[in-house]
């Protein structure tokens, strides 16, 4: 009798490839998984504990995609305030009379733009001298907005 007639073999199992793989898998992936999750979350907690403030998240990395779609007026309005305050009302107004001129469509939020320049114009120079600005865009309006922040 030879030895080989009486040694058995274990046979293999072939199907332990695939449980195997899925377990590694999962073993490199839930760690990151659970990082990325724990980060997420701690990005999106408002620590300062004013609820006025913003909350930041993790998204909040990528300026180049605005999170909200705003209306020319408010950009023109936005654009222009900054501007009042960087140089002076009268440029603001100028500008705001030629952005009217090149797109009609801002023609009906004009009254609105003008008004918040003449508040914005009082609370940074005072209502005389607010006024000394004044043009005739939009029917007079910052005039009206420089008359309204000053009474009220």
């Amino acid at each position: 009798m030879t030895h080989s007639a009486n040694y058995t073999q274990k046979p293999r199992r072939a199907h332990r490839g695939p449980a195997r793989r899925i377990g590694r898998t999962l073993a490199l992936v839930l760690p990151v998984m659970l990082v990325l999750s724990g980060t997420l979350a701690v990005t999106s907690v408002n620590w300062s504990g004013n609820s006025s403030d913003s909350i930041l998240t993790a998204s909040a990395d990528n300026l180049s995609v605005p999170a909200k779609s705003r209306a020319p007026q408010d950009m023109l309005r936005d654009r222009l305030l900054l501007e009042l305050q960087e140089k002076n009302p009268g440029i603001a107004l100028t500008h705001l009379q030629q952005e009217v001129n090149r797109h009609p469509s801002l023609a009906r939020h004009c009254v609105a733009v003008a008004r918040a320049l003449g508040r914005a114009a009082v609370q940074k120079y005072g209502p005389t001298r607010a006024q000394s600005y004044a043009r005739p865009v939009c029917d007079t309006s910052y005039a009206a907005g420089v008359a309204a922040h000053q009474n009220g």
